[in-house]
């Protein structure tokens, strides 16, 4: 396995080579190598030369040099985007934390119990030097703070050594340029619902007089991030396409409502194709019997299986929903097939429904939600992968081809088919703003009460067939 090691480095001239022999020498688990990835971001005191000469010595290190100082938010971003390891390490240059601890960092991961592991300062380490009290003050009422608003209970978030497996951290966009990035990470983290551990590691803190760079300003834009990150769920890479459908759907009195009216039709055992990371899975599993949550991108398989890791009535598919012929793979004998925000995607969704039928028990049921009127079509759905909108008409035939006796149709939401008309069609917007989403979100009792009044048709449709 590959650890890859991300340095950002700023104005060190006088530790960085003592640091970096560190990291170098530092030992590791059994069958992990390690890459050395370092960000000189802009030094101005001769840190760069340092760094050109320490990596002619050693040219299996890498070197990035930027044009202009961003901050260790903006280095590490850049290191990352480099990394080519099965985990990522981040490691300051400056001789405050021990690389002789790597060990201890790796090994919740290398157990597979963790998805991201933090060092703490203030666990009971090996050793660690007695600095200022309010410095120590300030970092953990920031952690209290990052605590009460992500609903984890860290007792070090401002720490350097954070661990995390590469492709997680690759998927969760990184914002803050400079120490806003530990808050940051440590509210998406929570948001994403990572497996978290703490670790004790020794601590050797540095004075202001001796190089150290963070502030009280720091400290209060800390603060500023943490309540940002709580209101914006901005959790998943642009590279991830389906990321917006995770910021539409993501908004829990929107699901609430949504899992109000699909649950009445679902019976004891469930497959639901499409699962995302599990927002409505978790809510309409209930007492089932067996529920299959299948999902075939691996972000989102990997939340799907630490989500339901303890709960046995949900077995987590690896299974390509958005191929007809991938759907034979299916168990037989379910009695209802869930499909959620996932027909519009299907390249043939005759075909997938058809297949899909076949795997379902005599007198089964296919329920699907899925967005209403295809004259709304426009910018949106391109941006979320959407292939097509649907008529009443297009779902009552596409159930008749399938062998399906259409129970109920129903319209949804009918106040959102204005906004998105505007947004899609009116404005062509790629996207709906989180700060939008969040408004929607907390005012769904009131859509939810003028929903059954309101003369417009609705912006998705609620299908129920049974299975002739």
């Amino acid at each position: 396995m590959l650890l890859s090691i991300l340095v950002p480095v700023y104005n060190e001239r006088t530790v960085v080579r003592a640091s970096l022999s560190q990291v170098l020498a530092a030992p590791l688990p059994e069958n992990v190598d390690r890459e050395i990835i370092l960000v000189d971001d802009c030094s101005t005191d001769g840190t760069g030369a340092i760094l050109e000469e320490f990596v002619r010595e050693h040219p299996a290190i890498r070197l990035f040099r930027k044009p202009k100082n961003e901050g260790k938010g903006a280095a590490i971003r850049t290191a990352l985007s480099m990394a080519n390891g099965d985990f990522v390490l981040v490691q300051d240059a400056d001789l405050e934390y021990d690389p002789a601890e790597y060990p201890t960092l790796l090994k919740p991961l290398l157990e597979g119990r963790a998805d991201a592991v933090f060092g703490s300062r203030y666990m009971a380490g090996e050793q660690r030097r007695v600095l200022r009290f309010w410095h120590t003050m300030i970092n953990q009422t920031i952690t209290l703070i990052c605590n009460m608003f992500s609903d984890l209970h860290c007792t070090d978030i401002e720490t350097c050594y954070k661990v995390f497996r590469t492709d997680l951290l690759k998927s969760i966009p990184i914002r803050s340029d400079r120490f806003g990035f530990e808050p940051e990470i440590t509210m998406k983290t929570s948001k994403r619902k990572l497996r978290v551990y703490e670790v004790p590691i020794s601590y050797h803190g540095r004075t202001f007089e001796e190089g150290k760079k963070i502030g009280w300003k720091d400290g209060v834009k800390a603060l500023g991030v943490i309540f940002y990150f709580w209101l914006v769920d901005d959790l998943y890479a642009e590279s991830y396409g389906r990321q917006h459908l995770n910021n539409l759907t993501g908004t829990p009195q929107y699901i609430g409502w949504a899992t109000s009216l699909l649950r009445p039709h679902l019976g004891d055992r469930i497959v639901e194709l499409g699962a995302g990371i599990g927002d409505f899975t978790g809510r309409l599993m209930g007492r089932k019997l067996a529920y299959y949550a299948c999902e075939n991108e691996p972000v989102y398989l990997h939340a799907l299986r630490n989500r339901f890791l303890k709960t046995p009535s949900v077995e987590v598919l690896d299974l390509a929903v958005d191929d007809a012929a991938a759907l034979d793979q299916l168990p037989t004998g379910f009695d209802t097939a869930l499909i959620i925000n996932g027909l519009e995607r299907m390249p043939d969704p005759a075909a997938s429904l058809r297949r899909l039928v076949a795997r379902l028990a005599p007198d089964g049921r296919v329920v699907i939600l899925a967005p209403h009127l295809p004259g709304l079509f426009g910018s949106l759905d391109r941006e979320l992968g959407h292939l097509r909108r649907f008529s009443r008409a297009d779902l009552t035939r596409l159930f008749n081809e399938a062998g399906l006796t259409v129970e109920s149709l129903r319209s949804h939401n009918r106040l959102a088919t204005i906004a998105w008309w505007i947004n899609s069609r009116l404005l062509r917007s790629p996207r709906i703003s989180r700060i939008t989403l969040k408004l929607f979100d907390k005012t769904i009792w009131l859509w939810r009460l003028l929903d059954p009044v309101v003369p417009l048709p609705g912006l998705s449709l609620i299908a129920v067939g049974r299975k002739r």
